[in-house]
């Protein structure tokens, strides 16, 4: 049956013009926007892409298909909006949010929840995982969100929305983009550029130590940008997760991605809060905003969203 997932992944990949691109700014793994619209294309009965070697191109009846997608999409947006904007939920709200949190996920869903929750004072800050726990358990803040899988404190509930999987980075003419399968065993002979922002170092050693491999480290640093400059260099690999992944560096080199033969687990995002606190109205509508959108099915399909 039909979903507002799919033709929100099939619209995202037609303005994208690369299904790579569109899971970027979806947040999302490949897989599932070419999952969505190898389902839309069997439903229809039609091929609305073209694949070429640069990418994704609408066929005429892709084109046609866009706009009633647009349509509904716009039509579903407004009816969703509608019961939020008449609760009228106001208050103070204070959010903690890690580095990666912050940089890659959350400007996009803070935009959409202010403009759904208007009179809702959101103050957000960037902290570590340790010190975004002690600000929860001391009540500093309301709420974190921050990488799921990090959490340590016996104190805090976490709740997991969303996970980007995690795949091996190389220069547009790395040799291994030509190889038919990549291993850890692969990476493990190559460079490796080590990212170290919110414990990245620890959580790449956590699933090569269950290897007899380990990376061979070039550099370590905890800037993103330099990971994607060496990279498309030529200087080295990284594993990183879909969710920090963009096609191009700054002095404009193309970024491959590989999806490696072994399982790497994924990145996964959440919410945190302090076990047992009493929600506010604005702590609910924060929650209920992600529960929504990635949790909840689609209506009369029993499909998740994300």
């Amino acid at each position: 049956m039909l979903s507002l997932r799919q033709l929100k992944y099939f619209a995202a990949a037609a303005e994208a013009g690369r299904v790579s691109e569109a899971a970027v700014h979806l947040n999302i793994s490949q897989s599932a926007v070419t999952t969505a619209i190898r389902e839309l294309e069997d439903m229809l009965g039609q091929q609305l892409f073209d694949r070429t070697p640069h990418g994704v191109e609408l066929t005429d009846a892709g084109r046609r298909f866009l706009s009633h997608a647009y349509a509904v999409l716009s039509a579903a947006d407004e009816a969703l909006r509608m019961p939020r904007e008449a609760a009228r939920v106001s208050g103070l709200l204070s959010i903690a949010a890690t580095y990666t949190v912050l940089g890659y996920f959350l400007p996009h869903h803070l935009q959409r929840f202010t403009q759904r929750f208007p009179e809702i004072d959101v103050k957000v800050q960037e902290l570590q995982r340790e010190a975004v726990e002690e600000g929860l358990v001391t009540g500093r803040h309301d709420m974190g969100v921050l990488l799921t899988a990090n959490v340590t404190n016996s104190e805090i509930t976490r709740e997991t929305f969303f996970g980007s999987e995690r795949r091996l980075w190389v220069s547009a003419k790395h040799p291994l983009i030509s190889q038919p399968e990549v291993t850890l065993e692969h990476v493990a002979a190559e460079p490796y550029i080590m990212l170290t922002v919110d414990e990245a170092a620890y959580s790449s050693l956590r699933y090569w130590s269950q290897t007899p491999y380990q990376p061979k480290i070039r550099l370590r640093t905890s800037s993103v940008e330099a990971v994607r400059s060496m990279v498309a260099n030529g200087l080295g690999v990284a594993i990183l997760s879909d969710m920090v992944y963009r096609p191009w560096s700054l002095e404009g080199r193309r970024i491959e991605t590989i999806t490696l033969k072994e399982h790497v687990p994924r990145m996964d995002v959440g919410l945190a809060w302090k076990a047992g606190v009493e929600h506010s109205p604005a702590m609910q509508a924060f929650r209920g905003y992600f529960k929504q959108l990635y949790l909840e099915p689609t209506a009369g399909t029993g499909r998740s969203r994300s």
